[in-house]
């Protein structure tokens, strides 16, 4: 008696019970799924995260050319709230926090001749987490920016 061999006798037929057979389409599918979801996901939280990062910086370096190119500090105040307003709307930015500081340290920010600092914080909330036990206020990544830039000694205090 001859040996059977599977691949060239076709007058047998395979076992119903073969080991190696499988429905390798569902084992695509859901292998696809458990890995694409979480890689889906991570792409556009890291998208989230660099356009906040990029308009934290925007609004960190255009504050700090507006506030010194300013006249004086009513002036500064009113070209920074506008300054920050417009890229927060850009970049859409929620909460925003805006500091400035002045070297060498003194009486009053912005003043002639000093290096105004200008920091800008804020928050980006992760997509698709719900607010259930108040895990949508835990789910932020802080983002900060800053620039430095010199302001003119002729700046007026007025």
């Amino acid at each position: 008696m001859r040996p059977s061999n599977r691949s060239t006798d076709l007058t047998c037929p395979p076992p119903d019970d073969d080991p190696e057979r499988g429905s390798a389409a569902l084992e695509f599918i859901v292998v696809g799924l458990l890995m694409l979801v979480p890689l889906v996901y991570l792409v556009v939280t890291l998208g989230l995260i660099q356009g906040q990062s990029l308009g934290a910086e925007a609004a960190a370096r255009h504050v700090a050319r507006a506030v010194s190119t300013a006249s004086d500090a009513d002036d500064a105040r009113t070209r920074a709230d506008a300054v920050l307003a417009a890229v927060a709307a850009e970049y859409g930015i929620d909460h925003v926090d805006l500091s400035v500081a002045c070297t060498p340290a003194g009486a009053s920010c912005p003043r002639a001749g000093a290096t105004l600092h200008i920091t800008v914080r804020a928050e980006v909330a992760l997509p698709l987490v719900p607010p259930v036990l108040g895990l949508d206020e835990i789910a932020v990544i802080p983002v900060e920016a800053s620039a430095a830039h010199k302001v003119s000694r002729f700046w007026s205090e007025r």
